[in-house]
């Protein structure tokens, strides 16, 4: 047995620290918490605003822009339609608003973090240990701080998602930076380019395809928490697994499975022919 001289609980510092975040900063982070609302409310709202049909068309003309394949859009159009029959067609408005909303923060914070990572040695020594702790936490306990200074809801889901699904996007971001051609951004360099103008004219354009990789990862780390966001109030097809188990209704969860799966897939098709037709852009250029 370990001897108990040598043990210390962190417990109580860490408890002590959240409770008073909570009591001195509450008004703080009520007002973030409203204002995400107002973000996923406003996508929700004009999500549903659109008919059905329309929503998939712009999904099929996304997939085709990326590909210039008849084929995908196709498979994209029959999948998104296969959700609607499911019955699944609200939830999954609900889960691609949360998701929406997710990778939009996370792009806004992951690529410059991947900047910061890429072009300073420091900065990357501390972002990258930080990194790995934030992927390897279990998800439900970083969602204890977050449900006490959030509270239950959607507000708690989207920056738990964050939490978890930005670390793919920074270390994509910060490689396809690191790996940028050499001769090119010499010839930049050679040329006067400032630091700015490389950064923008020169390492992005040619990591564009890392970045794009990671954003495609973002959201699929982003789709697997819908079923954990489900257990602290986040509404969507995440709910609907989520019912299936506490009722033992194995039918209902696996259509809300299936429709989280399709979904999964015409987000990674599409993302992916994105990325991979800016990729072939940049190579004709």
């Amino acid at each position: 047995m370990f001897p108990e001289r040598f043990e210390y609980s962190i417990r109580g510092p860490v408890n002590r620290f959240i409770e008073d975040l909570v009591a001195n900063d509450g008004d703080f982070f009520r007002a973030i918490s409203a204002g995400i609302l107002k973000l996923i409310l406003l996508i929700e709202g004009g999500l549903r605003l659109l008919p059905w049909w329309a929503l998939i068309l712009i999904l099929m003309g996304l997939a085709a822009f990326g590909t210039r394949k008849v084929g995908l859009s196709i498979l994209v159009g029959v999948l998104m339609f296969g959700i609607g029959v499911l019955g699944l067609w609200d939830r999954m408005v609900q889960t691609l608003a949360l998701m929406l909303l997710s990778t939009a923060l996370s792009v806004a914070i992951g690529i410059p973090l991947g900047i910061l990572a890429a072009k300073r040695p420091m900065a990357r020594s501390v972002l990258l240990p930080t990194l790995d702790v934030m992927q390897t936490m279990p998800s439900f306990v970083y969602l204890l701080p977050v449900l006490m200074l959030f509270g239950l809801g959607k507000v708690p889901a989207v920056f738990a998602t964050i939490i978890y699904a930005v670390p793919p996007l920074i270390r994509l971001t910060d490689l396809g930076i690191r790996q940028a051609d050499a001769e090119v951004v010499e010839a930049a360099r050679a040329f006067g380019a400032t630091d700015l103008q490389m950064l923008w004219g020169v390492e992005l354009p040619l990591a564009l395809p890392s970045i794009m990789a990671g954003v495609n990862q973002t959201i699929m780390m982003a789709l697997s928490m819908v079923v954990v966001a489900s257990m602290i109030g986040a509404r969507g097809l995440g709910e609907q697994v989520l019912s299936g188990i506490q009722t033992l209704d194995f039918g209902k969860g696996l259509e809300a499975g299936i429709g989280i799966v399709i979904l999964a897939i015409v987000v990674d098709r599409i993302t992916a022919a994105l990325g991979n037709g800016a990729a072939e852009r940049r190579r004709r250029a």
